[in-house]
């Protein structure tokens, strides 16, 4: 296709579907090799439109009729991704007759064939590939499935609802029929068809209803159940006591698959999961893998309402399911577990993801305007900060005042395809405020910086205030936002003093401040002297504090005393980042005398042996900020020079604690008793495995690690060891390399984490031993998993050597997009997301990173998502 070809589709083109779909029937003659669909659509005109036109790709169109009679060709054109069926009446009956190969679907949308087992990618636009049909999310109807496969190849056959009818057919074949009584868009169709081991269970509404629950699996992986189905009614009791919000079915299932795009998929009833999102145990799963499990199945269940019962009208409004439901899975997660680490595990995803995002030629809104290939907009802002956005109105409005907002928008749009502004129109009504605003947070683009000055005089302490948003893409000129931030006062042995706004009689621990304007200064009194200020606590809104008034002095008493456990965490982190940004610079100076780093790691260790602190915490305390988050402090970014101070920086650490670590690691590892996946056990594993990243610093302690690895009851700590020695060029590294291989080596799941290790070690021979894999027996480019384990890992995990100075790691990076390019262009577009970030490149890596883009556009026959990638990154 032609670039000019590529059709741009923007949010303020938006017009209802002319016909309203009043009920579909599918019926599937299931077969690798060539599958038939009927598709019965009922139809009424609702609009002024004579033609029908319906969405259709990658399928064989066998017959169209209306009303009972086969049209004749003239009467109907298909191509270009559309059938349009001409001069229809007001109401009538269309079938149209599909064929097409699951087999051969290695894109992994609508209908493929994943290991022998038939299942479904519909969201966002994989309906298309099944049938014809108004393949957009307004257009909702109820459906009826009809399944017809090979009984002893397929003796397992599920869609969405609840099955009505099933029973043999002649030739071993059988079917099923499923109805789903609730109108749903087409994104949200799904069906499974294979030889499934079925995990049972059942959860008890509030109102006393039982619900049926099934994890359905690839046979001998149901013993990894466990975990997942407890998180599942976990979740389900959570929404019903959180959210007044109780499921509405009698039947809940969800399948595991092995090749999948995404993490999971809330379809209604049937969510489909990447089985990594299932699949748990103490030798396979870490304790992060078992965190991502729960939040992952917490999230596509509470989906139900969130994204099922109310969907988007259109994919401009992705975030309104998304950005909601992933602020509810946090806070499930942090209900669960330790909140203040989930806090800053949240902080370190979204800094790590979307602020990069925001400050690249990927930007873009929250409510993004417009898109090519809308695969491309599952992003980091839509995900993360728009659940920034619904936090920050939960802040705004608090805790009972969101609940009847959210109860007020579920009361309005039940049944619905809403937008945005419904959902900030009902916050809006039900706590009485004017968010008019704070609506521009979800279309306006970038990562506000803050400055902040203060004064102190005559005991009245000020602080100023000042926004500002650098321009980004299509968005030279921003507005202020309103911007919810939470601030603090210590005096200098670190005790709490009130925070008193002028002219208001009561004081408080603590204070949200809102700002509204370009600049604006808060006046405190009743301070007998300068406070030190805790700034944007909790992390209340997703922003750089680019200037404050600390001193190194400031931000140590913080690290030790500020009672907000996330500001003392954040102290540390912005000390360490101001600390490593002067390191970087000396080097660059050519400087042998780089700043002092005694009291940075005195403070450091004061916390990390502060027994009076949550375990899981103060293995966070002890992990610097990451390559990249320093990058996004720099205008040029320096690969080399941060790499080489933030090791400088580990082994200052290490050499200074070396005792200190000996002991947690020996301690912790003894707290946390025989594994079992709690939030307890986890944190004296983080922080016995924090101390241990450390020693293994020291080659000489390689034993060490190897020792653990050997001794290791559970996944996590072996991890934790093989990390160690990664980097390592001793001989204990491939021991314990080729011993994980050849005992997980019939596991993929586990194997991913055998190709990952190597894919971000630092060694200088890891892109040669990446395209050594590559051949691999395991490997396979039709993987979307092993693919994200080895060349994902790769380029966003190791920076140092996917910069490397000769522009090897673009160009291996590059050949895979290509290869992507026909098999799986979703997944290529997400590979390539990297190299927007040329632009704040030094002069050397800047000219390897565009020749390389160069090379994509220069392309024949990109795909929509590889080229809108490709086009925006390269874009000067």
């Amino acid at each position: 296709m032609k670039t000019e070809e590529r059709r741009v589709i923007r949010l303020s083109e938006y017009a209802p579907y002319p016909f309203r779909v009043d009920s579909l029937a599918l019926a599937f003659d299931l077969d690798p090799a060539k599958t038939r669909v009927q598709a019965t659509l009922r139809l009424t005109r609702t609009g002024t439109a004579a033609d029908l036109e319906l969405d259709g790709e990658d399928m064989t169109l066998v017959s169209v009729a209306l009303d009972g009679e086969t049209l004749p060709a003239d009467r109907y054109t298909a191509g270009d991704g559309k059938l349009v069926v001409r001069g229809v009446p007001d109401a009538f009956t269309l079938d149209v007759v599909t064929e097409f190969a699951p087999a051969e679907n290695t894109k992994l949308e609508g209908l493929y064939v994943s290991d022998g087992m038939f299942c479904t990618q519909c969201e966002a636009q994989g309906f298309r590939r099944i049938t014809y049909f108004p393949d957009r999310p307004d257009v909702m109807t109820r459906y009826t499935v009809t399944l017809r496969a090979d009984k002893a190849a397929y003796p397992v056959l599920l869609s969405n609802g609840n099955r009505i009818e099933q029973g043999d057919l002649d030739g071993g074949r059988h079917f099923a029929v499923w109805e789903d009584p609730f109108n749903k868009p087409s994104y949200l169709f799904a069906l499974v068809a294979g030889d499934l081991e079925r995990v049972q269970d059942g959860f008890r509404t509030r109102s006393g209803r039982d619900i049926e629950l099934n994890i359905w699996v690839e046979h001998g992986n149901g013993p990894r159940c466990t975990f997942a189905m407890e998180s599942l009614k976990k979740a389900m009791k959570w929404d019903e006591d959180v959210y007044g919000l109780e499921y509405d079915l009698d039947l809940f299932n969800v399948v595991a698959v092995s090749a999948f795009n995404m993490g999971a998929m809330e379809n209604k009833s049937l969510n489909i999961f990447n089985a990594k999102a299932i699949l748990a145990d103490p030798d396979t799963a870490t304790d992060a893998e078992y965190e991502y499990v729960e939040s992952v199945v917490a999230h596509e269940y509470f989906h139900n309402w969130t994204g099922n019962r109310i969907t988007c009208r259109d994919w401009f409004q992705l975030s309104l399911k998304e950005g909601l439901t992933v602020f509810r899975d946090q806070q499930f997660s942090a209900d669960m577990r330790s909140a203040p680490v989930e806090r800053i595990n949240q902080v370190r995803s979204l800094r790590g993801r979307q602020f990069p995002e925001d400050g690249g030629p990927l930007a873009h809104p929250v409510r993004p305007d417009s898109y090519i290939e809308i695969n491309n907009f599952y992003t980091a802002t839509v995900y993360d900060k728009g659940a920034e956005v619904i936090r920050m109105m939960h802040r705004l409005l608090g805790a009972e005042a969101y609940r009847k907002g959210i109860d007020l928008y579920v009361e309005r749009h039940d049944g619905t395809a809403a937008t945005c502004d419904d959902f900030a129109a009902a916050m809006a009504d039900a706590g009485g405020r004017d968010l008019s605003q704070f609506k521009l947070w979800y279309s306006q683009a970038g990562t506000p910086q803050l400055r902040v000055t203060e004064t102190y005089e005559d005991g009245v302490y000020a602080l100023t205030i000042r926004q500002h948003t650098d321009p980004t893409p299509g968005q030279p000129d921003k507005r202020p936002l309103h911007i919810p931030l939470e601030v603090g006062f210590l005096d200098r042995t670190g005790q709490p003093l009130p925070v008193r706004l002028e002219g208001e009689d009561t004081a408080a621990d603590s204070r949200v401040l809102e700002l509204r304007e370009a600049e604006q200064t808060f006046r405190f009194t009743g301070l007998a002297e300068k406070p030190v200020p805790s700034l944007n606590r909790g992390f209340t809104a997703p922003v750089r504090l680019v200037e404050t008034p600390h001193t190194d002095a400031d931000r140590a008493l913080l690290m030790a005393h500020d009672p907000d456990t996330f500001a003392r965490w954040e102290a540390g982190q912005q000390y360490a980042v101001d600390l490593l940004l002067k390191m970087v610079a000396a080097r660059a100076a050519g400087s042998n005398e780089g700043p002092d780093t005694a009291a940075f790691v005195e403070a450091l260790g004061s916390s990390a042996a502060d027994e009076s602190l949550d375990a899981a915490f103060r293995a966070q305390v002890l992990t610097l900020p990451s390559d990249d988050f320093l990058a996004e402090q720099m205008a040029v970014i320096d690969i080399d020079g941060i790499h080489a101070a933030r090791e400088a920086l580990r082994r200052d650490i290490a050499r200074a604690h070396g005792a200190l670590f000996r002991r947690l690691r020996d301690t912790h590892r003894a707290a946390a008793g025989p594994f079992a996946p709690t939030a307890e056990g986890a944190g004296h594993r983080a922080l016995a495995n924090a101390a241990l990243s450390y020693l293994g610093l020291d080659a000489a302690n390689a034993k060490l690690a190897l020792e653990q690895y050997r001794a290791a009851d559970n996944m996590t700590d072996a991890m934790a060891a093989l990390r160690v020695l990664n980097d390592l060029d001793v001989p204990e590294r491939a021991e314990a390399l080729d011993h994980f291989h050849d005992r997980f080596k019939g596991d993929p799941l586990v194997l991913d984490k055998w190709f990952s290790l190597q894919a971000m070690s630092q060694r200088p021979d890891t892109l040669a031993r990446l395209k050594d894999l590559m051949g691999h027996p395991a490997f396979s480019m039709r993987n979307p998993n092993r693919v994200r384990a080895l060349i994902g890992v790769f380029a966003n995990a190791n920076p140092v050597r996917f910069h490397a100075e000769d522009g090897a790691g673009y160009a291996f990076l590059v050949d895979r997009v290509l290869e992507l390019n026909s098999l799986n262009p979703q997944i290529g577009a997400r590979l390539l997301q990297p190299m927007g970030r040329w632009r704040r490149m030094e002069a050397a890596r800047k000219a390897l990173m565009t020749r390389e883009l160069d090379r994509v556009l220069a392309t024949p026959d990109l795909a929509p998502d590889v080229y809108e990638i490709a086009s925006k990154a390269r874009a000067e």
